[in-house]
């Protein structure tokens, strides 16, 4: 597959398309917190209970919940259409934000706070796979919904950059949960008018083709390659994510961490926009290995900085390497058009997020035990070479990435 360049004008059509304000506004809202959340959680619990480790583990069973839940409720819109689902969804978030606050309050036992916690992030509303489907209805195949996927990306990319900072900033307030409660209200009301929007109203469930399997558009071999590259980017970032705050932790500069990260966003969202006017390399059965096994290199790269902490070498391989993380999520969602069966986009883009999720998650717990033992610059390698290894697989299994006929995914390599 060549994708054709997207330009401002295609933008422009996707964003201005027929009936797309509403729910693209709602969207936006309602995935404003997806970084927020769980920052603002974490950072709720450590500041009542005064302790990073109950904190860590209540934000890990909030991530667990999210990687189980976005599959789940991916397969239930694309079956009943995406407004039923998520209404439902929505009240038994706010349910769960409710209890977990009031259990916080309370003074509950850890292990209540951490079931809480998973249930929220299981009906965390899955806005991101069906925010990213409804796109399939307002915009034909082309250059304009290569810019929506691309917009897609690029704007969750700045969500990663004002959510933690807001959540931060939120924190300071008299009571610590506020941050958390502007959170859950923000995607409560984005998530609500998104799924009464008429063009989420209107979309009818699509029949999938062939019997139903447990793991849906996942039995589809070019599906599982998509899963692949979500999954190597995710050890990548995840390694990144706790190795840039122990070298400015031995740099003497432990809040620089979260600047430097805030700043590798505002790359990649940069970066994004203008690698999507030219993408190389061109076909994308090419372009997600090859983009993968460079984001390695260049996150491997950043062990220049070595055991001295060089912050100015760190700062410039790293803003590097942050280049490629949008047109890496952009080609994520392209390839998903491609390889899921007709009637399965929300739940297909459900398992993405989901093998990104558990990427990060084991990216980032290995790189902590690498650190602790050999130090943040090993830990820069060890999550390089994991994107360089599932690259190589991704090129051996390129071929599951080519469309089949018109219409038809790709079924086989």
């Amino acid at each position: 597959m060549t994708a054709a360049p997207a330009t401002l004008a295609d933008y422009r059509a996707a964003l201005t398309a027929p009936g797309a304000a509403v729910p693209v506004l709602a969207s936006a809202v309602g995935r404003f917190p997806i970084a927020m959340l769980s920052l603002a959680t974490l950072l709720y619990i450590q500041q009542v209970s005064g302790s990073f480790a109950v904190a860590g583990l209540v934000s890990a069973g909030t991530m667990i919940g999210v990687a189980a839940g976005s599959v789940t409720q991916g397969r239930l819109m694309d079956r009943l259409g995406p407004t039923r689902p998520l209404l439902v969804i929505i009240a038994l978030f706010v349910v769960a934000v409710c209890a977990l606050v009031a259990a916080v309050e309370t003074g509950q036992p850890v292990p209540v706070l951490v079931v809480l916690a998973t249930f929220s992030g299981l009906v965390h509303p899955a806005l991101e796979g069906a925010s990213r489907s409804l796109w399939s209805v307002l915009v034909p195949p082309g250059p304009a919904r290569a810019a929506a996927l691309s917009y897609e990306a690029i704007s969750l990319e700045a969500f990663f950059i004002l959510g933690p900072a807001t959540a931060a900033f939120l924190v300071t307030a008299p009571w610590p949960g506020l941050g958390l409660a502007v959170a859950a209200s923000a995607m409560t009301l984005g998530a609500t008018g998104f799924a009464l929007s008429r063009p989420a109203r209107r979309t009818a469930p699509i029949p999938t083709t062939g019997r139903s399997t447990l793991l849906g558009p996942l039995a589809r071999p070019g599906m599982r390659t998509v899963a692949l590259a979500a999954l190597g980017f995710g050890l990548v970032v995840g390694s990144v994510e706790v190795g840039v705050p122990a070298v400015t932790a031995a740099a003497g500069s432990p809040a620089m961490g979260g600047v430097l990260l805030s700043a590798w966003s505002v790359t990649s969202v940069l970066a994004g926009v203008l690698y999507g006017m030219r993408p190389w390399p061109r076909p994308l059965h090419l372009r997600m290995p090859v983009l993968l096994a460079v984001f390695g290199v260049l996150v491997a790269a950043m062990a220049l900085s070595g055991p001295t902490a060089s912050l100015p070498v760190l700062v410039v391989t790293m803003l590097v390497a942050g280049a490629l993380i949008t047109p890496l999520v952009t080609g994520q969602s392209l390839a998903v058009d491609i390889t899921a069966p007709p009637g399965t986009a929300t739940e297909a883009f459900g398992w993405v997020i989901t093998a990104a999720t558990l990427g990060i998650a084991t990216g980032q717990s290995s790189a902590g035990v690498v650190v602790e033992a050999y130090g943040p610059t090993v830990a820069f390698l060890t999550g390089g070479a994991a994107g360089v290894v599932l690259a190589a697989v991704l090129w051996l299994r390129r071929a599951t990435l080519l469309p089949g006929p018109v219409g038809q995914p790709a079924v086989a390599a």
